[in-house]
């Protein structure tokens, strides 16, 4: 399947242009397009609300994404290296038409996968570096870290529901079906019940 992304951010724009570049750029690879991808959304949404991100999770391999320029995919650099990163795991080829990037089963592109491995690598460092540092801080200024004593018995969610929750259980319901009901994940009842018959 050869996909076509178009974004702009408001409506007072209009995605002829992009429309524009990338047949251009189709026809002179002799390119069909399968389909088109259109929304109005700023790229600072998050990938979960855009069409785009829908667009993402169903690419398979030998797929092609075309763009009329790299930052009609994303917000920011790492968000964009990301989402390349994404594409290249699967083997979908990605072209970004004004950069001129082409983004497939070259050398090129290997290079630039290890290089978005290695910046994601670090961010992910930083972060828990960062995380680490608030949390030492936290903890020479006397706060408590981790949760309260307790505070799996007095689950705020499940607390409300604890008549339910006997219920069901003396009936044989099984703890992945009252979870199903309550909307919660299945751990979260296993725990309250152990701490319930403690």
């Amino acid at each position: 399947m050869i996909y076509a992304y178009l974004r702009i951010s408001t409506d007072k724009q209009t995605v002829e242009n992009q429309r524009f570049e990338i047949l251009k750029f189709a026809q002179q690879r002799d390119l069909h397009i399968s389909k088109w991808v259109e929304e109005t959304i700023s790229s600072r949404k998050e990938l979960t609300a855009r069409t785009f991100g829908k667009l993402l999770a169903k690419l398979n391999t030998d797929d092609i994404l075309i763009v009329s320029e790299i930052s009609r995919m994303g917000r920011n650099l790492m968000q964009i290296m990301s989402i390349l990163n994404q594409c290249m795991e699967r083997q979908v080829r990605v072209f970004a038409i004004k950069e001129g990037y082409e983004l497939g089963d070259n050398i090129n592109s290997k290079v630039l996968a290890f290089a978005f491995g290695l910046s994601a690598e670090i961010e992910r460092t930083l972060i828990s570096q960062r995380i680490k540092e608030a949390l030492a801080r936290k903890k020479s200024e006397g706060v408590v870290l981790g949760r309260p004593k307790g505070s799996r018995k007095a689950n705020p969610v499940l607390a409300q529901h604890s008549d339910f929750i006997k219920e069901q259980i003396s009936s044989g319901v099984k703890q992945i079906e009252i979870a199903r009901r309550l909307k919660v994940h299945r751990h979260t009842v296993k725990k309250w019940v152990e701490s319930s018959s403690s």
